[in-house]
């Protein structure tokens, strides 16, 4: 069977349309309720880990490992990847540690879910970035520099 074209156009407006009102209707618990608005406002690595976690000393760990590029050529799109085998994970947390507002991303894991993260964050200059692992209620860390650099010429 083919579907004429303005056929499965009305049908792509349709749907979108439908989506745009469940959207509004959708209880609050679904949406962003639990915003942690204020750490990503901090403009320090310190702050951030107080106002998110009420804490400023996670332990390094080489269980977590953060595979970046060791230079990017753009710091408007640097890809990154976090995994870790420790158990229990709870969240895993990205920082930019010389960006402006350094919190990039906060990703909160179900029970037994894989502790696995790839995504593509921001980075205004070269500095570390920060992966934070909260596993079994206790707070771990890993760090990874990348050289941002300009105009993606190298210079």
């Amino acid at each position: 069977m083919t579907l004429p074209r303005r056929s499965f156009l009305k049908g792509i407006l349709a749907t979108g349309g439908a989506m745009a009102l469940g959207t509004s209707i959708l209880p609050e618990t679904v949406m962003a309720k639990e915003w942690p608005q204020n750490a990503f406002e901090a403009e320090n690595v310190k702050d951030v880990l107080l106002k998110l976690f009420k804490t400023v000393t996670p332990k390094e760990s080489n269980q977590i490992i953060i595979d970046a590029p060791d230079i990017a050529e753009n710091g408007a799109v640097v890809p990154i990847e976090v995994t870790t085998k420790l158990p229990k994970v709870e969240s895993i947390t990205i920082l930019g540690e010389k960006n402006p507002t350094p919190l990039v991303a906060h990703f909160n894991f179900a029970n037994n879910a894989d502790a696995w993260i790839k995504t593509r964050i921001k980075l205004g200059e070269t500095s570390n970035i920060i992966a934070i692992v909260k596993a079994d209620g206790r707070f771990y860390m890993a760090h990874r520099a990348v050289k941002v650099t300009i105009g993606g010429c190298g210079g």
